[in-house]
């Protein structure tokens, strides 16, 4: 979802894109690789910058098998592209990786800046090893930045789909207690934000991409309710959340991140959609 809408917003801005795709490619505009090989340094060479957000869906339930898909399909990619961009010719000056908030773990009402410690969760143990991934990139000069990313809010696409028929139905509310904090940031922003990222190269290291007001995941229940002029009467229980999704449940459901953009606010970062119902308006409307 964020590359697609990344790729065009790069262009309009005056940026060459190069899209690194699956299997055999001979189209322009693209490059060929394959994930699971390592990649030629000479096919990142002269690039500005390296931006990396692909990774296997974290949707559905977390056996062993799964896990280590999402682990791999993320470290492994990292690892591969850092130690590309280390040894080409002429090596990128920024990589751009994605993270996630997840690194935090559970962390109830505390306030989350990037420098926050790491929590003890899966999602924190993959985003700890994620980020560790671009360190030959980190030691050949190269600025990274990595990503951590909320909730990304668009169209048709990401965490507000799987939401939406729900609410539509009139069978939205809030899951668990609703007290958890959902950190949340729209596309729009996104898009607007990793060119920020950039061209400001004093941003290096754990960058929040989330908006400046997180909010309870009951009160968000409540706001989208609202906009699609729905009740949110009903809740999803968290044993019932457990029961269904186990582990995957209990971390991106039930857990607790109020991560703020200290970083991105900073430097002068001003958010399009800083306001949920605003966000949500403008997405829904569409």
């Amino acid at each position: 979802m964020i590359g697609g809408a990344l790729g065009p917003a790069l262009a309009a801005g005056g940026y060459e894109v190069m899209r690194l795709v699956r299997g055999a490619s001979s189209a322009q505009g693209q490059i060929a690789w394959d994930p699971g090989q390592a990649l030629a340094p000479e096919f990142v060479s002269g690039f500005d910058a390296l931006i990396h957000l692909s990774g296997e869906s974290i949707v559905g339930r977390w056996t062993e098998a799964k896990k280590k898909r999402i682990l791999q399909s993320r470290v492994a990619t990292t690892r591969a592209l850092a130690d590309a961009a280390a040894k080409a010719p002429q090596p990128p000056r920024s990589f751009l990786c994605a993270s996630a908030v997840g690194y935090y773990g559970n962390r109830g009402d505390e306030l989350l800046g990037e420098d926050a410690t790491a929590g003890d969760q899966f999602t924190s143990e993959l985003c700890r090893q994620w980020e560790g991934a671009s360190q030959s990139a980190g030691a050949a000069g190269i600025r990274i930045v990595h990503m951590r990313f909320g909730a990304v809010l668009g169209a048709g696409a990401g965490a507000l789909r799987q939401m939406l028929w729900p609410f539509r139905l009139g069978l939205g509310g809030k899951i668990g207690n609703g007290r958890q904090w959902m950190a949340w940031i729209g596309l729009a922003d996104v898009v607007r934000a990793i060119p920020w990222l950039l061209n400001h190269d004093s941003l290096s290291g754990p960058v929040n991409m989330v908006s400046p007001h997180p909010v309870p995941n009951a009160e968000f229940a409540r706001i989208l309710a609202s906009v699609l002029s729905r009740p949110a009467i009903f809740s999803v229980p968290a044993f019932a959340v457990r029961l269904a999704l186990g582990e995957m449940g209990e971390e991106i459901l039930l857990s607790s991140q109020r991560a703020e953009p200290a970083k991105l606010t900073a430097s002068g970062y001003v958010f399009q959609q800083p306001d949920l119902r605003q966000a949500l308006e403008e997405i829904l409307r569409r």
